[in-house]
Parts: C-alpha cells; sequence; structure tokens
C-alpha cells in the first residue's frame, strides 16, 4: 500500500526528514532509487541527457559494485548520488546497529551526505544516529514499481501532483521498467512545457 502524495501528517511526524524543496520557486527534483542495473539505467541517463536535466540517483551498494561503470557514467554525466543502503534494507525489519553498518558500508563507495531509507522505512532512532546526512524522503511517488499500475497512470500520478519544489521518486529497478520508460520522457517534455527548472538535492 502506498500513496503517491504524501500526507501531510508524515511530514508533521519527521520533520527533520526532507519531504521537498522551496515551494517558491519553479523547480522540481528528479531523484531515482534502487540502481544502477544495465536493465534501465542507461535508459534513464540517456533520457536525462536528451533534455538537458539531472537528477539524484539514491544507489544501493551492491549494485554498484556490480555495475561500476555505470556508477561512473552517472557521476561523468553531471548527476548527483545519494545513499540507499549497501543491500536495499527495510529499517522497520533490521536492528539499529546492522542497519547502520550497511549504511556506512554503502557511504564507503558513494561518499555522500544524502540517505534515503529503501521502502522510505526507517526508525527514529537510526534515524537519529544518522544525524551527518541530509535523509531524502519525497513528496511524489511515482508508483513506478507497482506491476499493477498502467504505465498512463503512472505517468498521470506524477502530472498531476507534482508542485514547486517537488521531490519525485522514480526508480531504477526491474520491476518499474514498464512504467519508467514510459512515463519519463514525457513528464520532463510536460515539466519543461510548463516552464520548471530541474535541481539536484
Amino acid at each position: 500500500m502506498y500513496t503517491v502524495k504524501v500526507p501531510f501528517v508524515l511530514r508533521w511526524l519527521y520533520p527533520t526528514l526532507i519531504w521537498h524543496r522551496s515551494r517558491t520557486e519553479k523547480r522540481i527534483f528528479l531523484t531515482f532509487d534502487d540502481g544502477p542495473i544495465p536493465d534501465v539505467t542507461p535508459f534513464i541517463i540517456n533520457t536525462l541527457n536528451n533534455y538537458g536535466v539531472k537528477a539524484t540517483f539514491f544507489c544501493v551498494g551492491e549494485n554498484i559494485k556490480k555495475h561500476p561503470d555505470l556508477f561512473d557514467r552517472l557521476l561523468e554525466n553531471g548527476h548527483q548520488i545519494g545513499n540507499h543502503t549497501y543491500n536495499h534494507l527495510n529499517g522497520w525489519k533490521t536492528s539499529d546497529d546492522i542497519y547502520l553498518q550497511n549504511v556506512d558500508q554503502c557511504e564507503q563507495l558513494t561518499g555522500t551526505s544524502l540517505f534515503r531509507p529503501p521502502y522510505g522505512r526507517g526508525r527514529r532512532s537510526q534515524y537519529a544516529k544518522l544525524n551527518r546526512y541530509r535523509i531524502i524522503m519525497w513528496d511524489v511517488l511515482s508508483g513506478d514499481f507497482d506491476l499493477k499500475l498502467p504505465p498512463e497512470k503512472c505517468l498521470s500520478n506524477v502530472l498531476k501532483y507534482t508542485q514547486n519544489g517537488s521531490i519525485i521518486v522514480f526508480h531504477d529497478n526491474i520491476k518499474a521498467i514498464p512504467r519508467v520508460t514510459y512515463a519519463l520522457p514525457r513528464a520532463i517534455e510536460h515539466w519543461l512545457a510548463e516552464g520548471y527548472e530541474f535541481g539536484v538535492l
């Protein structure tokens, strides 16, 4: 179960996490979770390059290890990197010690101060111990990971809820391929036509 637009109560319960950026500037922030993988990350990089857009990639450490060439390509193309744990751990199901060690293991590869918990699930105790990071959440979730979601609905989701300062989540993983490959270029074209700029976090 997930919501496309993050409810206010979550932002209220976790005010130290970053859910969106300034609402006064016509700028939005594309983010991609779970990669890099050869099945879809090159398509995303090429699409972003075609439109001159930079994004933030929250990378899983074991995928960086498996595909260092793709990770290097993200850096070479000027995209920002975030930490998404080494093994894509669910913080609700993982002890604090193991979780923090896993984050540190990923940091050795990413060298970044940005962190996003996989599934958006972490404990307050974990977040408190990760205070050296900027913990980046989102306010628009594309749902591209949802195997039952038609690609057209994925597109309409992000177009409907994006506003100034939105942090939007797509994924570069296997499950997302039909939806992200359909929605991403069409969404970017729409947002550019609406006068949005794109930023990194």
